[in-house]
């Protein structure tokens, strides 16, 4: 099974790439509701005694290798975001008619394996591969049909992100060297193939305080640039005003999910040693990110770029709460990556249609929308709620236990990192009433109300955000055996 979400995708992307055939837009809808069906069996899985759905073949077995997947229920939970976002983002660019549109699927689907790849890997090696790969596609995907600059914009959020990769792939080496599979003693010269890439392998090794900081960091630079944390930020939202909508919703909804997974399953597990002395730090600049991007936000007239901003604070609580490493940290980062990835997709796919309709994004410009587009603003009212984690929406039960996480481990901090939902309604309801309310403009007196295909989007991500408001559990069943086991494996 783990190996099916790659490999469907990816046999897809090569078809629309290659043969650029005909209806490349049901070809790529296809394999994406393909893979949604594999997520859905999976759910049926135990993965309360480990790593289910494995698959592991060697690769370089002499360097110790191996092309491993599995899953246990934090991954499949970020194959749930993976894979049900994707035909929603699918659809939602089909009114579009893309130059080339085999080659804007392909590397879409291209980059949905990838991304399948990230979350499924259990070997360090592999999932640096999956990590890199994941960054081709939505490179194209900016620099061909992005917006005004995008060369110059791409081409940053592409330095960013691989020089932040190539720290991780230097500690990833380190503490490979410092493996022993082979039972040599202690400081004894390790032999070809003692070393290991394997996940428990590298998670086994013991390193010294001063290592570990360096490995660390490593790890840490190359996934705070990803989620992005203050200050290495800079590149995310011009990368997403310009981006094309469906790049943008692959950015925010899921790519940067790639950086607090990274967090959970290979950062801290491998260099715990450190926490002690870096994770202050780390912790301090994800709730500073928060004030600073929630503040931005406020100021923002683009509402493209607001929610880009919105963005940064809501991810900068997920790190926070993760990087405090207790039960309710964890379990509110992962119910909480879900929940942004439904919301933020749904908000960026607004922003699309207004300014598809408007020819603006600017807030000034708008008004009053509500009198010819009922539905669309009760739809833009029910994910900005959700945004805003007003109880009984999807946003609520993530951020109540991301924040008491952040207390339990720093009670100023907890205060601090507060001050995210006072932002957020700020914000988001100050965009929603200039959007929706007020005086119709001329511009806006026939604002068109949402089609079928874009009522059938907006309403799975608006019954997403209730659903998952009133029944949070179960995405935390599914995930609690996981994080216990992993909890109480990485301790510092």
């Amino acid at each position: 099974m783990s190996l099916i979400f790659i490999l469907i995708p990816f046999i897809a992307s090569a078809i629309l790439l290659l043969l650029r055939p005909g209806g490349s837009k049901s070809i790529a809808l296809l394999a994406g509701l393909a893979n949604l069906a594999a997520t859905a069996y999976c759910l049926s899985c135990d993965y309360s005694q480990g790593m289910n759905c494995t698959f592991s073949v060697p690769w370089v077995a002499s360097a110790g290798i191996s092309f491993s997947l599995g899953m246990d229920g934090i991954t499949l939970i970020m194959l749930v975001l993976t894979n049900l976002l994707a035909p929603l983002i699918i659809v939602s660019s089909w009114s579009r008619n893309y130059d080339n549109e085999p080659r804007y699927y392909g590397l879409l689907l291209l980059m949905l394996g990838a991304l399948n790849g990230v979350f499924l890997a259990q070997d360090g090696l592999l999932f640096y591969v999956f990590y890199e790969l994941a960054l081709i596609p939505i490179y194209f995907i900016c620099a061909i049909w992005g917006g005004q600059d995008r060369i110059r914009i791409t081409l940053k959020f592409f330095i960013y992100t691989f020089v932040g990769s190539l720290f991780m792939l230097v500690a990833l080496l380190w503490v490979y060297l410092q493996t022993n599979v082979t039972g040599l003693p202690a400081g004894a010269l390790a032999e070809a193939g003692s070393h290991s890439f394997a996940w428990a392998d590298l998670v086994a090794v013991q390193l010294p305080p001063a290592t570990a900081n360096w490995v660390l960091l490593g790890f840490f630079l190359a996934f705070a640039v990803k989620m992005p944390v203050f200050p290495l930020h800079t590149w995310q939202p011009d990368t997403y005003v310009t981006a094309p909508t469906g790049g943008t919703m692959l950015l925010s909804g899921i790519m940067l999910k790639m950086g607090t997974y990274g967090v959970i399953r290979w950062m801290i597990p491998l260099a715990p040693e450190a926490m002690h002395t870096l994770n202050p730090i780390f912790i301090s600049l994800a709730v500073f990110g928060i004030l600073y991007a929630s503040i931005i936000a406020v100021k923002q007239s683009d509402i493209k770029r607001l929610v880009a901003y919105s963005s940064i604070a809501h991810v900068g609580l997920i790190a926070a709460g993760i990087l405090a490493w207790n039960k309710a940290g964890v379990q509110g980062g992962i119910l909480q990556m879900l929940n942004h990835g439904i919301n933020v997709v749904g908000l960026f796919f607004i922003v699309d249609l207004l300014e598809r309709r408007l020819g603006t994004r600017s807030l000034a410009d708008m008004g009053g929308i509500a009198k010819s587009a009922p539905k669309f603003a009760a739809l833009f009212m029910i994910i900005v709620l959700g945004s805003v984690a007003v109880p009984l929406t999807n946003g609520f039960p993530g951020e109540f236990l991301l924040l008491n996480g952040v207390w339990n481990y720093n009670f100023w901090l907890g205060v601090l990192a507060g001050l995210t939902i006072i932002f957020g309604a700020v914000y988001m309801l100050r965009a929603y009433g200039m959007v929706v309310f007020g005086e119709t403009r001329p511009e806006t007196e026939n604002f068109e109300d949402v089609n079928p295909r874009e009522f059938l989007v907006l309403g799975i991500i608006a019954g997403l955000v209730i659903v998952l408001g009133f029944f949070p559990q179960a995405v935390l069943g599914l995930t609690e055996a996981s994080v216990d086991r992993i909890l109480s494996a990485v301790q510092f």
